[in-house]
């Protein structure tokens, strides 16, 4: 028995909903993908704010109609796709599913999209490279920390020198 098309509108709104918070979106393709391996992709996804949608592709077309932040989606709606909905650490989540695939290896990314520029493989494998967001906090942390510590280390330095050349100049006995 088909869907209603009381239940594909709400698919539809669903679907827009899950892109409005969306940053980042990629298309799989989820052939030969157990009901098994699709659930470990998705809880895979849970802690880097991924959600991963399975849905026909002409649903997820009436949800990017008329939205032009994710209307170039539209090419790669073909064949068998899975939808990987990413908000927050983007890094992460196409890590995952790039680990995923890896020991899979039957799912294939289709291509992926990112503030409405399609993405190329070498710009995925790109993305999955970069530190966790928490890294990088780590990292500007750390750069402002020794920073702020030779800042210190100079200000400090000033009446040293200033007290060192004074003595120096009052046991050499010149006045």
């Amino acid at each position: 028995m088909g869907r209603t098309l009381e239940s594909k509108k709400q698919i539809v709104e669903e679907l827009k909903e899950l892109l409005g918070e969306a940053e980042m979106a990629l298309v799989l393709d989820f052939q030969g993908l157990s009901i098994k391996e699709m659930s470990d992709l998705r809880t895979r996804l849970q802690s880097s704010n991924g959600i991963c949608k399975v849905t026909k592709n002409t649903l997820m077309r009436l949800a990017i109609d008329g939205n032009d932040a994710w209307s170039n989606l539209d090419s790669l709606l073909s064949g068998t796709n899975a939808f990987v909905l990413i908000k927050g650490d983007v890094g992460s989540a196409v890590k995952a599913v790039q680990t995923f695939q890896k020991e899979i290896k039957k799912s294939q990314t289709k291509g992926g999209l990112f503030e409405g520029k399609l993405l190329t493989q070498d710009e995925i494998k790109a993305i999955a490279s970069l530190p966790s967001k928490e890294v990088l906090i780590a990292q500007i942390a750390g750069a402002v920390n020794a920073i702020a510590t030779k800042v210190a280390v100079g200000i400090n330095e000033v009446p040293s020198g200033l007290a060192r050349s004074l003595k120096q100049h009052a046991e050499s006995g010149d006045s």
